[in-house]
């Protein structure tokens, strides 16, 4: 049975933490899976059941976007693990977003954000959404405008914030919702976490054996959450047509480098890599066998291996186990 995990014990806690409860609302009641870490959460957005629910119902409405067609959940879908299944997402007007949309899976626990890493918080992520113009196309200024005349959204958000809608109660909200998003019941967690020793068969084990110790694959997804939550040139091109991190830095060192994310769900949440290019886990093991393409910006991390076809059918198939149905199902995501 997963723990429950109590962000807020009373309220003579909650003010001695910087913020208070609006009248009527509640803390809300995180469930922290066997196994994994305490996440942080800033001490200004701590999660109430009106916030979970303002942020739930903001994430589901296309009336972020400037034409009222397309909502956060057009490009994440529980049943794929809040992702959407696209090489390349599509944004209002049927336009093409030029990376892959990634997934929400325990995104409580990144401190960066957008797949080069470049955005430091949750709550800001938003806002590049709504202003790309392949995306929302919109501004947070008049989404508020559009929100405020609508009653039942001003009095959830008295509830949720004690005020009215503003840019940061959206921003706030919808990282709430975010945060929720918890994935920790796959057959590796029964196995691994839980002590159920017959969640996985022999194949499952091998590959768990090869992923955790003869290949290198924990140098970068490590942990209860299979990433180390850092950026790296995983040497995908020897010519990168999307720069990465370097769009924004300028930094030469960082061309063609991306943020490492969590294996959790990798079974769903295809195609893969930030330009949607692989479309199958024994691609993706074909390219780190093969050492990468040699960028000059490539990780050291990244060298040749031998595998059999024995073994990369075990290891796709440890990396299966990894899939929650739990998670995908849950109708406090929906």
């Amino acid at each position: 049975m997963n723990r429950k995990f109590k962000i807020i014990a009373a309220i003579g806690v909650v003010t001695l933490l910087g913020w208070q409860l609006p009248l009527g609302d509640k803390p809300f009641d995180l469930k922290i899976p066997k196994g994994f870490a305490a996440p942080h959460i800033p001490a200004e957005n701590q999660l109430t059941e009106a916030r979970v629910e303002l942020g739930k119902k903001l994430f589901y409405d296309p009336i972020l976007s400037r034409d009222t067609t397309i909502s956060c959940a057009s490009c994440h879908f529980p049943h794929l693990a809040f992702t959407d299944g696209k090489k390349n997402s599509i944004g209002i007007r049927g336009q093409k977003v030029k990376r892959n949309s990634p997934t929400l899976t325990n995104v409580i626990y990144n401190d960066k954000f957008l797949l080069d890493g470049v955005n430091p918080s949750l709550e800001k992520q938003i806002d590049v959404p709504i202003q790309e113009h392949n995306e929302f196309d919109f501004h947070v200024l008049l989404i508020v405008d559009r929100l405020n005349k609508i009653p039942k959204y001003v009095e959830l958000s008295q509830r949720a914030y004690g005020s009215e809608i503003t840019p940061k109660v959206i921003q706030n909200a919808i990282a709430s919702f975010e945060r929720t998003l918890i994935s920790g019941n796959s057959r590796f967690d029964q196995f691994y976490y839980q002590g159920d020793s017959t969640a996985l068969n022999n194949e499952e084990r091998l590959g768990l054996s090869l992923f955790m110790d003869r290949l290198y694959c924990t140098e970068c997804h490590e942990g209860f959450n299979f990433t180390n939550y850092e950026v790296h040139n995983t040497g995908l091109y020897e010519v990168y047509p999307d720069s990465g991190r370097y769009r924004l830095t300028n930094n030469p060192k960082e061309i063609g480098v991306f943020k490492v994310p969590t294996l959790r769900n990798i079974a769903l949440t295809g195609p893969y890599m930030h330009d949607g290019s692989f479309t199958s886990l024994e691609e993706i093991i074909d390219h780190y066998s093969n050492g990468g393409q040699g960028h000059f910006n490539q990780s050291p991390i990244i060298q040749k291996f031998s595998i059999t076809s024995t073994e990369k059918k075990a290891l796709v198939a440890f990396l299966k186990t990894l899939t929650d149905s739990s998670f995908i199902t849950n109708q406090a995501f929906q």
